[in-house]
């Protein structure tokens, strides 16, 4: 069977956008990829820098990420950024490609034995439960040992992708960071035969309109801040704390912080992603939801009051730290967002309403309406690595001609029986004990049409992988218990105070 030679966009440069360029250059693809960091990585990319805060409450979910700019077009206004040309250069640099959401004890809470990738073992000695930078190096090195580093065009940002004829144009912009040039912006259009989107979905903050909570933020900006700019532990040092959100996140800031904070208020509305109870640590008290934020007296020092849905008042509350997530946004693709709409009411084509989940995708990864548009990386609670790769695997056999997808039909039947089964919002991604049953299905899906187009066959879990998935939970707890100010006792991890 001949095929020809496929030119192919990644856009993003972490586990899932690496995974991808992996297996497409493999396929015999031509491969660029796009990142705006200025290094491999993506959420597991450490930056002791704080990225610049969102608005609040969050503003539409298109321009929730950043705000494209297109060179001959007009420029969308950014709600409370001064004109470009005011910005210094770190501060334009921030705002280009902003620091993830990545904490300086940050660790994984899968084992690393279940996010080990293909032909790519961890180093020996690695420990199940490992600090951001282990995680990160992996990733690098993945990428180094299967020849994608050269692939990588870094400090550069996908500005718009738009279909025209059969091809994908992306139009980009690269930001020179060092030398007499720094701060200056190279754009470039390109064209490509199909796209992955692998920019995860941990940029654009979610910010809740409770009353109260803009004001303060005005009033107070040092102590209230979303927990994608919380760094260290000692931030909560010494302070009474409130927590919005309960879920993996909000724990783990409060499980590394508990020893050295006067007090940890945890929120929860007893949300769908909560942890259990048997994760908080002691010194945290998880309470009810948020009803509102006293509104501070002019030239107010002292902390005012917060109300709780239940009529509990919280006095003395130093810091407030936003752990309720993140929205959707592809500002790339902002054709394709219709903040307007709710959900339910998505169309046929469209990708993004309010930003809790994407539409109109096959099996959470190819784009039904026109399937040269994949996504790699949309799926949560699942093992991030290996779930990733499978379907970079199953995005490379059908970019490069050795797989295809259903028809539109039955993709969107497929589709549809999943919304009737799972609802809309973030729920309709998750792949909570439902990680071997999805992979399974794609391997079959790929290697029933190995034979006759001449691809390769993919393996999918090995047993061993699917008993040892069995034992998360209970293993993560006993994890839980040895976390201490952002490492472990007994562990040879360097502590966060000192790290490098």
């Amino acid at each position: 069977m001949v095929h020809r030679r496929q030119r192919v966009a990644v856009i993003g440069a972490g586990v899932s956008g690496v995974a991808s360029a992996r297996h497409l250059k493999a396929a015999g693809v031509d491969v660029v990829v796009f990142e705006r960091y200025k290094a491999a990585g993506g959420n597991w990319t450490y930056d002791e820098r704080k990225p610049i805060e969102p608005q609040y409450p969050s503003i539409k979910p298109s321009v929730a990420d950043f705000v494209a700019e297109l060179e001959g077009e007009a420029e969308a206004s950014r709600p409370g950024v001064k004109n470009e040309a005011t910005l210094d250069l770190d501060q334009e640099e921030l705002r280009f490609a902003p620091p993830g959401p990545a904490y300086s004890g940050l660790m994984n809470n899968v084992p690393t034995s279940l996010q080990e990738m293909k032909g790519h073992p961890w180093p020996m000695g690695t420990e199940s439960y490992v600090n951001v930078r282990v995680k990160q190096q992996y990733i690098q090195s993945y990428s180094k040992s299967f020849g994608i580093e050269p692939l990588i065009r870094y400090d550069t940002r996908v500005e718009k992708l738009r279909k025209i004829g059969s091809k994908w144009e992306v139009r980009s912009t690269t930001l020179i960071r060092e030398g007499p040039n720094r701060g200056q912006k190279v754009r470039a259009v390109e064209e490509f035969d199909s796209v992955v989107v692998a920019s995860g979905h941990y940029h654009a903050a979610r910010v809740p309109d409770f009353p109260g909570l803009k004001e303060w933020k005005i009033t107070w900006p040092d102590r209230v801040y979303h927990s994608k700019c919380y760094r260290n532990p000692s931030e909560l040092k010494d302070k009474t704390a409130l927590i919005l959100g309960a879920g993996v996140s909000s724990t783990d800031i409060a499980r590394e912080s508990h020893h050295g904070a006067k007090k940890i208020y945890q929120s929860s509305r007893g949300g769908t992603f909560d942890t259990p109870l048997d994760w908080v640590p002691p010194n945290t008290e998880r309470v009810a939801g948020i009803a509102s934020f006293e509104i501070p007296q002019e030239g107010q020092d002292k902390p005012a009051n917060i109300t709780l849905t239940d009529g509990t008042v919280l006095t003395g509350v130093d810091k407030v730290i936003i752990a309720t997530g993140y929205l959707f946004s592809l500002p790339f693709l902002v054709d394709l967002h219709d903040d307007s709409l709710s959900p339910e009411n998505a169309n046929d084509t469209i990708l993004v309403t309010d930003g809790s989940q994407i539409h109109n995708l096959h099996k959470d990864i190819f784009y039904i309406p026109d399937p040269t548009l994949a996504f790699v990386g949309i799926p949560f609670y699942t093992a991030t690595f290996t779930l990733f790769e499978y379907q970079a695997i199953a995005v490379a056999a059908v970019f490069s001609g050795f797989a295809q997808t259903p028809s539109e039909a039955e993709m969107r039947a497929e589709y549809a029986e999943k919304t009737k089964t799972k609802g809309y919002g973030r729920t309709f991604h998750s792949l909570l004990n439902a990680q071997v049953e999805y992979v399974n299905s794609l391997v079959e899906w790929v290697n029933s049409q190995a034979d006759t187009t001449g691809g390769a066959k993919v393996q999918g879990h090995s047993q061993e992988w699917i008993e040892e998935s069995k034992l998360v939970h209970p293993k993560f707890l006993k994890f839980l218990e040895s976390r201490v100010n952002g490492h472990r006792v007994g562990d040879d991890l360097v502590p966060v105070a000192v790290a490098v």
